[in-house]
């Protein structure tokens, strides 16, 4: 598991960054992404994908959470 931080882009997405790796990606999509649970699989722009635990809420951002790789970017 990894330590992550997702925040807000300026165009209103979001943005993952894997310090480790100074690895910083769009989010383009979410598994769970509504008022009563929010994350899962998480879908990079690069091709990799993320997992989180789901939450009760979204969380206020940005958030640093613990992650777990799925599927590693294409390079």
């Amino acid at each position: 598991m990894a330590n992550i931080m997702i925040r807000q882009a300026a165009d209103g997405g979001l943005v993952f960054y894997l310090p480790k790796r100074d690895l910083e990606a769009s989010v383009s999509s979410i598994e769970f992404d509504a008022p009563e649970k929010w994350g899962g699989e998480l879908k990079l722009d690069n091709g990799g994908s993320y997992y989180i635990d789901p939450m009760a809420k979204p969380p206020r951002l940005p958030v640093s959470l613990r992650a777990k790789r799925l599927g590693a970017a294409e390079d």
